[in-house]
């Protein structure tokens, strides 16, 4: 069993360890952190008492070593940033209608720290426990992203060394206010063999502080003492007034400490954006780079990468009724690129998994507007309304076929890693990828051609012979389209046109086409209206683009045919010239 160390249980001094003077600890070079976070772990570890105290319990103890360890699942820092946003996303069932994201200042030494405030529930005395405990989880709901109970810990500690949290809540008819300390710095510098994490509670019911003693009023003290060593606040009072904020309900937690690249600089950057948080890399912030790859860094497969408000704007699939994300200062606008998809077609999936019977995937696919200019593609892959897996490429790499093409679902069947940055590899992850293999082949196949590229001829043979190859096309919410062809309202034009007006006119009407429609609209026939125009447009299109291959394809007969005469010429005469030479020489003879 492991256990974490919280410093108000019920022993009395006993063998805890003692925290060191604060400006001794400093002197002790051999205990300063690296600021990098892929170095922060590189430290020897002392030696340990193993032996329990009188009366105590022997279980596997937690070495600080293990919070940097545990962290570095999460190799992108906005994964660990969404982690923290996953937990105010699920307080919206508690009541929370916002989480807000900034950069604040160490009152301390004015370095830059990582606040989140939400309005959700709060956590008592006993919930901040479990929060600040490893794997502890009450999250069980199918509608809750969190189920591990570790996200907290892995998330807080891998953008900074430290984190302190204010969390307060009314459960049971009690008022509460808590603090915990999770610091990094304070165990090493301190020397600990365990996670030891300093906590004080407070009762406000009674509209006043009254400090909640789980052990002795000497451990409450304690605590309160190493918080104020090791947090940026040096008094109660500044402890306190971090509350004001909050309400009477929510949770607020300051990370400082943030970890700096190799380059020593923070990887967190606050000042290209005023309005965003952004991580660091020269080469998306170079100005010397072709137009093409300009565009493809303007897109926001490429933005989510480096700007955490496009990231934050994807990371949920469906929009907050009565919830924002508000990031410094301003909300973040929710985005789901299925609704700007050209040609959108919904395909359903139905897995085999043995826990989820009737388990159905509806995936959207469609050729981004951009397209084809910009060859980005892969698929969105959400996992209980959370991003896991964006724009995941199931085609290999070098292969032009699917550029443009980007697919939207939701997979609760498959259950994502710790870091939920990935889905676990299993059998069921790899008939997904199959299966989303083939359907973006399947799509390509018959709409290739409508942003300009050669369309498969066996595609095109199967949609003259079956009929309007748009038939089975899904209209999605947000996508206005006729239920006959497939169009959605945003590629309909302005005029009522069909998706073919980019291109327009695809087949150019003949004259006595012309002529019999205008004697059919003068006499007020409707029995040619605007779709059956539209579909003999269409079926016009498709045999003009047969034709082009099958021209294209005996085209390269004839040159082989041509070619093959040639060869056959040379080689007979060569021969009539072997048989000449053979009829002389037996003539000389």
């Amino acid at each position: 069993m492991i256990v974490i160390d919280i410093l108000d249980s019920d022993d009395e001094g006993g063998d805890q360890p003692q925290v060191q003077n604060h400006a001794a600890a400093v002197d002790d070079q051999s205990h300063l952190i690296n600021r990098s976070f892929w170095k922060a772990g590189s430290f020897e570890i002392g030696p340990t008492k193993w032996a329990p105290s009188q009366g105590e319990l022997e279980h596997a103890r937690v070495h600080p070593k293990f919070l940097h360890s545990n962290a570095t699942s999460h190799k992108w820092a906005f994964g660990a940033i969404a982690e923290l946003l996953d937990n105010a996303v699920d307080e919206i069932n508690n009541g929370a209608t916002f989480v807000k994201v900034d950069r604040i200042y160490s009152k301390r030494d004015n370095s830059p720290a990582l606040l989140f405030i939400d309005d959700g529930g709060g956590m008592d005395p006993d919930g901040i426990r479990k929060c600040m405990s490893l794997g502890y989880s009450t999250k069980k709901a199918n509608n809750t992203i969190g189920q591990y109970g570790n996200g907290f810990k892995t998330s807080t500690m891998r953008l900074g060394a430290d984190a302190i949290v204010f969390s307060r809540s009314s459960r049971n008819g009690r008022a509460t206010q808590s603090v915990g300390l999770l610091s990094y710095t304070f165990l090493r510098r301190t020397g600990q063999d365990d996670v030891i994490v300093p906590m004080i509670d407070f009762d406000i019911s009674k509209n006043r502080s009254d400090p909640i003693t789980y052990g002795s009023q000497e451990d409450w003290l304690s605590n309160l003492k190493t918080i104020l060593e090791w947090s940026p606040f040096a008094s109660i009072d500044d402890l306190i007034q971090q509350f004001e904020v909050i309400g009477s309900h929510g949770t607020k937690i300051i990370i400082y400490n943030l970890w700096l690249n190799d380059e020593g600089v923070y990887e967190l950057n606050f000042d290209e954006d005023d309005e965003d948080i952004k991580l660091r890399d020269e080469t998306a912030q170079s100005s010397n780079v072709r137009k093409k790859v300009a565009e493809t860094q303007a897109h926001i497969s490429y933005r989510l990468l480096h700007s955490l408000r496009a990231y934050a704007s994807m990371l949920y699939l469906r929009k907050f009724n009565n919830f924002k994300i508000i990031l410094r200062g301003r909300p973040v606008e929710q985005y789901n690129i299925a609704d700007d998809l050209r040609n959108p077609q919904v395909t359903l999936y139905r897995p085999h998994v043995s826990s989820m019977k009737e388990a159905v995937m509806e995936t959207t696919l469609g050729f981004i507007k951009e397209a084809p200019a910009i060859g980005v593609n892969g698929f969105n892959v959400y996992h209980k309304n959370r991003l896991i897996r964006p724009f995941w490429k199931v085609t290999s790499e070098g292969s032009s076929r699917g550029y443009g093409i980007v697919g939207v679902l939701e997979a609760n069947f498959i259950e994502p890693a710790h870091d939920k940055q990935d889905f676990e590899r299993s059998f069921v992850f790899s008939r997904l990828e199959t299966k989303l293999k083939q359907m973006q082949m399947d799509y390509w196949k018959q709409y290739c051609h409508l942003v300009g590229h050669q369309p498969d001829p066996s595609s095109l043979h199967k949609s003259q012979n079956q009929g309007d190859a748009f038939d089975q096309t899904s209209p999605i919410p947000g996508h206005p389209a006729n239920p006959s062809l497939g169009i959605s309202g945003s590629q309909a034009g302005s005029h009522g046109r069909g998706v073919y007006n980019n291109v327009t006119p695809l087949v150019q009407p003949s004259p006595g086409f012309q002529t019999g429609l205008a004697q059919e609209v003068a006499h007020g026939d409707s029995s040619m209206d605007i779709d059956e125009i539209r579909d003999e447009n269409i079926q016009l299109f498709l045999r003009r683009e047969e034709y082009l291959q099958r021209e294209t394809a005996l085209k390269t007969t004839v040159e082989d045919l041509e070619k093959r005469v040639a060869d056959t010429k040379m080689k007979c005469a060569e021969l009539y010239s072997r048989i000449d030479l053979l009829r002389r020489q037996n003539h000389v003879t």
